[in-house]
């Protein structure tokens, strides 16, 4: 994992592996498609389930930002972490969708890729 406090072996999260499509990383966080649902969740890079209240407000602005960017859709930021209760993350879920149903892509091509620039 870059970043980070070096990572909890073990921790899918820590482990960071691009098994889908990423849509930012900084040194504080990456924002990446959830391979369970398949909705944006961002992740903070330090093992730890509990950011301070300005970290917290900074990783949900990073995922609401990559939201704005990449999909159409109106979205609340869900941080139950069900899962994976030990590392902080949150994901974006789209308002009137139901949780695991992916958000609307901007420039979807008809197969819903979206089209290249």
């Amino acid at each position: 994992m870059s970043g980070g406090n070096g990572g909890q072996p073990g921790c899918e999260l820590c482990a960071a592996a691009r098994l889908t499509e990423w849509f930012h990383e900084d040194d504080m966080c990456w924002v990446a498609e959830c391979e369970v649902c398949s909705v944006p969740l961002v992740v903070w890079k330090r093992h730890d389930p509990s950011p301070d209240a300005a970290t917290r407000a900074r990783l949900h602005e990073v995922l609401l930002g990559v939201v704005d960017r990449y999909f159409t859709d109106e979205v609340y930021v869900d941080d139950n972490m069900r899962q994976i209760p030990d590392h902080y993350h949150a994901h974006a879920r789209g308002r009137g969708k139901w949780g695991s149903q992916p958000l609307t892509r901007r420039d979807a091509g008809p197969e819903g890729t979206v089209a290249p620039c």
